[in-house]
């Protein structure tokens, strides 16, 4: 029942090759590590952002009322 769990192949051999041969930055070595990358680059991105326009917002303040 657990033997498709348990009786996997071992790749590590295979991975520490891929990741050591690689002259590419350490954060690109491993596959689909563009993609998290990427995709925290743009959640910080964002997040800075919002940051940025809420302190402008704060600093601006409102309009006076007549």
């Amino acid at each position: 029942m657990l033997s498709a769990l348990v009786n996997k192949p071992n790749r590590v051999v295979e991975k520490q090759r891929l990741v050591q041969n690689s002259h590419a930055p350490i954060y690109y070595r491993l596959p689909r590590s563009k993609l998290y990358v990427t995709s925290y680059y743009a959640i910080f991105t964002v997040g800075i952002l919002s940051s940025a326009v809420g302190a402008y917002q704060l600093i601006k303040g409102k309009p006076a009322s007549e």
